[in-house]
């Protein structure tokens, strides 16, 4: 990450929920809610696939989360939990948990045209906090308690981290939260954020503003439990939802709020963004960024690997660039390892390169491709690693 010299290319992919759900043996209900389960979990597959590191992107659960239970029953595949609260949480066997009120309504999200940033019940409403924190009614946080403030956070929204820094001393752990625009999106719904920006973009400018100022808090109530570095999930800043216009408006300049207050901690940040990218790298590396994470190669997204190194890899470390589908989950072996194998020659002249899946690997991607996947950086991942900056 910071293009310090290495003996070969890191590799380190981010797995989808899902393929924990589908190979770990445990019960997705315990990955999904328990801190400690999702930890020992996300250790024990670092481990068996022998990553590099691991990304820590579920927040923190209070250990008591099963007080609030009413029910849990398999349903077909699945399962259900009832709430005493009166939601619904139905977990798929392959994929994340989603959340209902009474017959499968819809949580309530925030109207655009009447939110308020001063409001502390528009950060809990219950279509919110479950699509950003997975964890409604859960919280022991005082209703009007300050989420700008570090110290409003308890000791259960680390667990996570602190638990996989123990477990894993020897790993690169990584901590994830979410880009100021990311809750924005989750906040309103996707259909109406988007619609918001327009209709009410100085009401969003308002609620960005706040909502950096509860992220800038959240990475100060992390960064002292020592992650190794901290992902600034956007995964929504793409072109296929915003403009360039609008990514320098809505979302670069909060953005860099957040990198400035990881960098106070002297932690490496990256962003993470999915799909089409390659129109705002030099956006992107205007947020203060050290690296980018995804880099989606055509057809899913509109990165290519080398003109981004030739451009920015100076400035910028690279994880991923791996086509999740087409590589990955439904590529015959000779085509995942001639992309494995690319990816490495171009990714590993003076460091600065992290092998990766561009995005999540899908549930079903095999756990032996991804065991070949460090066997092939282990024999093709040396070479021109030592020379420093470019």
């Amino acid at each position: 990450m910071c293009h310090e010299p290495v003996d070969r290319v890191p590799v380190m992919c981010q797995l989808a929920i899902g393929h924990y759900f589908l190979h770990s043996g445990r019960k997705p209900a315990e990955i999904w809610f328990d801190s400690e389960v999702f930890a020992q979990t996300l250790v024990e597959f670092q481990r068996r696939y022998r990553f590099d590191g691991l990304l820590i992107n579920l927040p923190g659960r209070p250990p008591n989360w099963r007080t609030a239970l009413a029910s849990e029953e398999p349903e077909g595949a699945s399962w259900k939990l009832g709430w005493k609260s009166g939601l619904v949480t139905r977990i798929p066997p392959d994929d994340n948990a989603q959340t209902y009120g009474a017959h499968d309504a819809p949580l309530p999200r925030a109207d655009p045209a009447t939110a308020h940033p001063d409001d502390p019940a528009l950060w809990r409403l219950s279509g919110y906090v479950w699509n950003t924190w997975h964890a409604p009614n859960l919280w022991d946080i005082p209703f009007d308690a300050d989420l700008a403030d570090a110290n409003t956070y308890p000791e259960w929204f680390t667990l996570t981290l602190r638990t996989a820094r123990r477990l894993a001393p020897e790993a690169s752990v990584h901590v994830e939260v979410f880009s100021p625009f990311t809750h924005l999106m989750e906040l309103f719904s996707y259909e109406q954020a988007l619609m918001a920006l327009m209709d009410e973009s100085d009401r969003c400018r308002a609620l960005l503003h706040r909502l950096t100022a509860i992220v800038v808090a959240q990475v100060r109530r992390l960064a002292p439990c020592h992650p190794d570095a901290v992902l600034l999930s956007s995964a929504f800043a793409g072109a296929g939802f915003i403009s360039r216009a609008m990514y320098r408006e809505f979302v670069l300049p909060y953005e860099r709020q957040v990198m400035n207050a990881i960098h106070d901690f002297r932690l490496p940040g990256y962003t993470h963004t999915c799909g089409a990218i390659g129109d705002r790298l030099d956006l992107m590396a205007e947020t203060g960024v050290d690296g980018l994470d995804t880099l989606d190669p055509p057809p899913l997204g509109t990165v290519d690997l080398a003109e981004a190194k030739a451009r920015f890899g100076k400035r910028l470390f690279f994880k991923g660039n791996l086509d999740v589908v087409n590589e990955m989950l439904r590529a015959e072996d000779s085509v995942f390892e001639h992309a494995v194998k690319q990816r490495l020659e171009i990714g590993k002249p003076g460091s600065g390169y992290i092998l990766s899946s561009a995005c999540s690997v899908a549930p079903r991607v095999a756990p032996q491709r991804l065991q070949h996947m460090v066997t092939l950086a282990e024999e093709w991942g040396h070479g021109d690693l030592s020379n420093g900056h470019f």
